[in-house]
């Protein structure tokens, strides 16, 4: 049987936590294919834009992603270009370098 999820965290919160770039991690879980069913929640607040946010499972499938693209400076490379289509937002990833 499945946990109830009672509390998420969101995208801006994740980054935080983690040190990584959000709009990197926003590009991400865009696709919700990219984690598990369940894992992406999106929050509508009656504007027109709504708040994405992740379940405790959905964040650690994240850090375990992105711990598995960075074994090697080709791996990341080949994980930007699969996962982030925004090059200003690659370039900026790089530039900052590994957390």
């Amino acid at each position: 049987m499945m946990a109830t999820v009672t509390h998420v965290c969101t995208i801006e919160h994740v980054a935080k936590m983690l040190g990584e770039d959000c709009e990197m991690l926003e590009a991400i879980v865009e696709n919700d294919d990219n984690l598990s069913y369940g894992a992406i929640i999106s929050v509508h607040t009656g504007s027109e834009e709504g708040i994405t946010a992740l379940t405790d499972d959905g964040i650690d499938e994240l850090k375990d992603m992105l711990n598995d693209a960075r074994r090697s400076p080709d791996a990341w490379q080949a994980f930007l270009e699969d996962f982030v289509a925004d090059h200003d937002i690659i370039a900026r990833v790089k530039e900052n370098g590994p957390r």
